[in-house]
């Protein structure tokens, strides 16, 4: 697909007070590990994952995640991904939301090059509302001040597919707390290491029917 607009940006969308409420929220709840797409765990092991996939893991992504899926946040977030879909003109099909990640980097922390869209639909026959759809729309919220981390920043690539050259898109308007940045779930991007301090964001995904 061929964008006119890789992303589109709401600055400090939520307020300070929004922000702090969803970091506690999220902070009261058991934090894992953040894990990437088409990693094959097995949970009924003591050790979830094996030693190489632990190895692979620590080359592509260090974080720590916590999940939320509280109404109050889909009325107050859902809405700038809708709009961001009509006014980037994507007009990209979806109808459902899956549950919110709240990701925190500390030193040393990040995520390397990845897209959100997996390779095929989700089989899950027995949720409807997930089974043989995929992610068509992520949004992130920027939950912390910018003067309290260093590094951590989010960067997308605006791949040109026709010589593989890289067009690295990234905006110190980001930054600003609250703001949320919205984009097709199949662009590319990462959050660069951070260097110190903390981050805290807030990745919401959106779900509708594969495009054929």
């Amino acid at each position: 697909m061929v964008l006119k607009e890789y992303y589109w940006f709401f600055e400090k969308a939520l307020s300070s007070h929004v922000c702090d409420k969803i970091i506690k929220l999220a902070k009261d709840r058991k934090k894992e590990k953040g894990l990437i797409g088409g990693l094959k765990i097995d949970k009924t092991a003591k050790n979830k994952l094996t030693k190489d996939q632990k190895k692979y893991l620590d080359k592509v992504r260090k974080s720590n995640v916590t999940w939320v899926n509280d109404q109050w946040l889909y009325n107050v977030i859902c809405p700038y991904i809708q709009t961001a879909n009509k006014n980037a003109g994507w007009n990209l099909q979806i109808d459902w939301f899956e549950t919110m990640q709240f990701t925190l980097y500390k030193k040393g922390q990040f995520y390397d090059w990845h897209c959100d869209q997996n390779d095929s639909p989700y089989n899950y026959p027995e949720a409807p509302q997930f089974h043989n759809k995929i992610r068509k729309i992520s949004a992130t919220v920027q939950l912390t001040e910018p003067e309290k981390y260093k590094g951590g920043e989010l960067v997308f690539d605006a791949r040109n597919k026709m010589n593989g050259s890289k067009n690295i898109l990234k905006n110190k308007k980001f930054l600003p707390k609250g703001s949320i940045v919205v984009f097709p779930s199949f662009v590319w991007h990462k959050v660069t290491p951070v260097t110190k301090g903390e981050r805290n964001s807030l990745v919401v995904w959106s779900l509708g029917k594969p495009y054929i």
